[in-house]
Parts: structure tokens; sequence; C-alpha cells
């Protein structure tokens, strides 16, 4: 597997640790999870910065986004107990399909 696509998978977890600290943080009052935040997402734009030298910038992101968006959804569920109704269920699940169909059959997603 490609360095680009590692570093893209390490951005994305990254930003998962960033945002999950945010929610423990509670608004940044909270010395340890706020030292995480920032760590965090510093990994994870270096992270994605570095991806950027192979990767266009918007399959990047989109790719990025979607998936952080779809990981932070189930740690809030999980650790945070957060619940999720059937319409944000169905969003995750675009979001999922979106970035599957821009994988699979989208030349953009090849640089």
């Amino acid at each position: 597997m490609p360095s680009h696509i590692f570093a893209l998978i390490g951005a994305i977890i990254a930003e998962v640790i960033g945002t999950s600290a945010l929610q423990a943080s509670q608004q940044f009052t909270r010395l340890g999870p706020s030292i995480v935040v920032v760590l965090g997402y510093g990994v994870a734009f270096y992270l994605l910065a570095f991806a950027l030298k192979s990767l266009p910038v918007g399959v990047a992101y989109a790719v990025w986004s979607g998936l952080g968006i779809v990981l932070i959804s189930l740690v809030g569920l999980v650790v945070f107990g957060q619940k999720l109704d059937l319409p944000a269920i169905i969003g995750i699940g675009l979001i999922i399909a979106g970035v599957a169909i821009l994988q699979l059959f989208s030349g953009s997603a090849h640089h």
C-alpha cells in the first residue's frame, strides 16, 4: 500500500482521537484531553498534508472528513452514549456510499 494512503489513514485516526478528546476536554477545562486535542489535530493536518503530495485535495479531504464523520459517530455512540436516530444513520450511510463510490469508480481518486 502506498505511503500516502497510510498517511491518509493516520490523519483520519488522529482526527478522530482529537475530536474524541475535544468532547472529553469539556470545553477545554480539562488539561489532559485539551493537550490531546491539539496534538491530535496537529498530527492529523501534518499527515493530511503528506497525503496531498500524491492525492488531489478534494478527494483526500472528502475521504478524510467522510470517514472521520463515520468513525466519530461510532465513538460518540460507543464511548459517550450518544444515540443516532434514523435520519442520522441514513446520512452516515450516504457518506459511506459516497466515499466508496469515490474510491471505486472515480478517476479523480488516483492522481
